[in-house]
């Protein structure tokens, strides 16, 4: 079986039309042809039903299941290419949202300095929800992710190593810094926000807790940047949800804790993907992760 008719079934699974596809390939249209009669011959069985009257073509009951099979091989294709390349490296692809890495990492680094990992490390340092999808992708091959419950991915192997609860950010000048044993979000009301963008998990928490308050709060400014968000707050531009992780993020801001009793809890987990085989240094750094 010819990998190059996989790829031409499967986009023309997705653009149902023969000279695209061609097109998109750089090849002739006979070329697309024969590539699905090979398979339909491979398998004996109509992949695709051509309506030549009407210039249009669709696919059958099998060529829709095979269609998902071929997806699977592309895709696993892709990520072991990926990983040969950083196998000649002699690196591990790791991903690292910044909160995490700026305050729970740190705790890691002497054990894996001990063990010679550090230097191993290619740091991907991106918001959870972004290493998740590059984690999938083939782009990270081991990841500490930020999330709000243990991970539970059919294709990931997951492990939470911690937890840490959300709260709140305050400049001194705000009246809520007097507030040092926690406030409720509903009497957060009429306060003005700064927050993270989506690519942090920490917006999705931020709306739950909402929902949860029944509030809408005002959000005046996102960033991707953590330490921008905390020196926002110490202007007293606006208020932020983060994570106790990072409580002291800045000198010039006060950290509240919340009283709700149904909040969402800042899970942090090492991440991999299920069928990376861990061998020599990759399975000692994920021993020494937690």
């Amino acid at each position: 079986m010819n990998i190059k008719d996989l790829k031409y079934f499967h986009r023309l699974a997705r653009q149902q039309n023969f000279s695209q596809v061609a097109d998109s390939f750089h090849v002739s249209q006979p070329t697309i042809t024969m590539a699905i009669k090979r398979l339909e011959n491979d398998y004996g069985v109509p992949l695709i039903i051509r309506d030549r009257s009407h210039q249009a073509l669709e696919l059958t009951s099998f060529g829709r299941q095979f269609d998902h099979h071929v997806a699977a091989i592309l895709h696993e294709l892709k990520l072991a290419s990926k990983e040969a390349q950083y196998e000649c490296q002699e690196q591990v692809r790791f991903g690292l949202p910044p909160i995490i890495g700026s305050y729970y990492f740190p705790s890691l680094v002497s054990q894996l300095l001990q063990h010679q990992l550090l230097t191993r490390l290619q740091i991907v340092e991106q918001g959870s929800n972004e290493v998740l999808r590059q984690l999938q992708q083939g782009d990270v091959e081991i990841a500490l992710l930020g999330s709000l419950a243990p991970l539970t991915y059919q294709r990931l192997v997951a492990s939470t190593i911690a937890t840490s609860p959300f709260g709140i950010l305050v400049s001194p000048k705000n009246p809520l810094a007097q507030k040092k044993q926690g406030v409720f979000f509903k009497d957060l009301a009429g306060q003005l926000f700064v927050g993270l963008n989506e690519r942090f998990i920490h917006n999705q928490a931020f709306h739950q807790v909402s929902r949860a308050a029944h509030l809408r709060p005002q959000v005046i400014y996102r960033t991707a940047d953590v330490h921008v968000l905390a020196a926002l707050v110490a202007e007293n531009i606006g208020i932020a949800f983060l994570t106790s992780l990072a409580a002291h993020i800045n000198p010039d801001v006060v950290f509240i804790p919340l009283l709700d009793e149904q909040q969402p809890l800042f899970y942090i987990s090492k991440v991999r993907r299920r069928s990376t085989v861990l061998e020599g240094y990759k399975q000692d750094l994920w021993e020494q992760l937690g």
